[in-house]
Formats: C-alpha cells, sequence, structure tokens
C-alpha cells in the first residue's frame, strides 16, 4: 500500500478522528526511530498517514524532536505531501489568539536539520503554494478565521523567546514557533511538498500587556488542536480533488 498524504500533529493533535481502520507501523530509518509510530488509515477514499511530532501524550519537546527520522519514515511509506499543524504565538496584534495561519514563507537563522551532512546539497525551501491554498480555503468554508499569508519564524526552544528577541522578530515574521522550519526544509530536501497549518494560541512574550504564561498556551492548544482536528477530513477531500499527487 502506497500512501501519498500524511500529517504530521502538532502540540495538542496526537491522533486523528476521521481516520478509520488505522494500524500502526513501526518505521526504522537511518536516523532513528520517528517520535511516534506512523498510523496508515483512510479518511474518505484517501490513504493518509498520521505522526505525532512530539510523541503521543507530548513527550518530546521542540529542540528534540527527530525531524530527519520523522520525514524519512513518511518517505518511506511513499508519501509526496505532508500537511503539518503546530501551535505558534502571534508577533502582530492584529492576528489574535483563536485565529489560524497559513505561512507563505519562514525565517529560520540557526539550527536547521539537513540530510546531507557529508555532502553539498543546496534546496530551495518553499511552502507548497496548492496545498497552502486548499487549507485556507477549507479552513474558511468552515468558518474559521484565517490569515492566508503569513510569515513563521522558528526559534530553537524549549524556553519561550524573550521581549528582545520577539521585539527582533515582530519586524520581520507574523507568528513565532519552534519546529515547522525544520519539517519544510527536510521536506524540500527529499522532494515532498509541504504546507503547514497553524493555530495561533497565544500573543508573545511582550506583544500583550497580559504576562505570557505557559499554561495558558496549553489550555488554548486543547482548544484549537479539536477544531483542527474537524478540518483534517475535509482538508483531505480537498487536497485529492484539486491535487494529482494523491
Amino acid at each position: 500500500m502506497v500512501v501519498r498524504l500524511a500529517v504530521i500533529g502538532g502540540s495538542g493533535l496526537y491522533d486523528l478522528r476521521d481516520l478509520k481502520g488505522a494500524k500502526s507501523r513501526a518505521i526504522e530509518t537511518p536516523f532513528g526511530a520517528p517520535s511516534s509510530p506512523v498510523r496508515v488509515g483512510r479518511i474518505g477514499e484517501v490513504e493518509v498517514a498520521f505522526l505525532a511530532r512530539h510523541g503521543v501524550g507530548h513527550v518530546i519537546p521542540p529542540h528534540r524532536v527527530n525531524h530527519r527520522a520523522n520525514l524519512w519514515a513518511l518517505r518511506e511509506l511513499g508519501v509526496r505531501q505532508v500537511v503539518g499543524t503546530s501551535s505558534v504565538g502571534s508577533l502582530k496584534r492584529d492576528l489574535r489568539p483563536g485565529m489560524l495561519a497559513v505561512p507563505h514563507d519562514f525565517l529560520s537563522l540557526w539550527d536547521l536539520p539537513t540530510f546531507h551532512d557529508d555532502k553539498v546539497v543546496h534546496v530551495t525551501p518553499t511552502l507548497d503554494e496548492p496545498m497552502r491554498a486548499a487549507i485556507a480555503s477549507t479552513a474558511k468554508a468552515h468558518g474559521a478565521r484565517v490569515r492566508s499569508r503569513a510569515v513563521y519564524a522558528q526559534t530553537r526552544g524549549p524556553r519561550l523567546e524573550t521581549k528582545a528577541e520577539i521585539r527582533l522578530l515582530r519586524d520581520y515574521a507574523d507568528v513565532v514557533g519552534m519546529t515547522m522550519a525544520s519539517e519544510a526544509t527536510l521536506a524540500a530536501e527529499i522532494g515532498v511538498a509541504y504546507a503547514s497549518l497553524c493555530t495561533v494560541d497565544n500573543f508573545a512574550h511582550g506583544i500583550a500587556d497580559r504576562p505570557l504564561a505557559y499554561a495558558d498556551i496549553v489550555s488554548a492548544q486543547k482548544s484549537t488542536a479539536s477544531r483542527v482536528g474537524r478540518l483534517i477530513g475535509p482538508l483531505v477531500a480537498a487536497l485529492s480533488t484539486k491535487s494529482g499527487r494523491i
């Protein structure tokens, strides 16, 4: 069985409610084990793989995620498109918690992983435009408030960013997170189309007057991850209709 589409679930999204007949696949890679067993099942008529980026129950912090193993495992299944969901902080006051963002570009200036440690390979990273359009239109059709263009800034974690770091980043980006740029870069290296659906779960440190507390972020993630989970079924249908790659 060849699986063409995969979802990598971010914080709060550890399974897919619409994934039917799912079976776990333990896949070993040259880079070790992926963050979780890969669940393979069907959404409608489409074979879909699901992987929990932080492990089931969120046991892997962002700086320890084995992105190389995750992407390699999906490629071994034959995956050609990956949708990654991510929890982010907003760098703009008009991009409020509860909204969704679909990045069109990203900024990550340090610690990017690569599959090519021992040879010279330079890729031009991109976020897949047809996939981005399908994500944004599906979310809007289901009543979500969506920012359909956004620049994602990646920091390393696990700590949250300082106010000074946020003041720097807000001039160049719209949201901040700790994982998406790494996934997108590795996907580009292995020829897999990648796009992201981000849940805005908080204002970044110093953007709002209220102090930033991690407990508040976790509480928001539980709500927004549930909403994103309900969008995956319609999104898979949209991608299968609009793309010849599934």
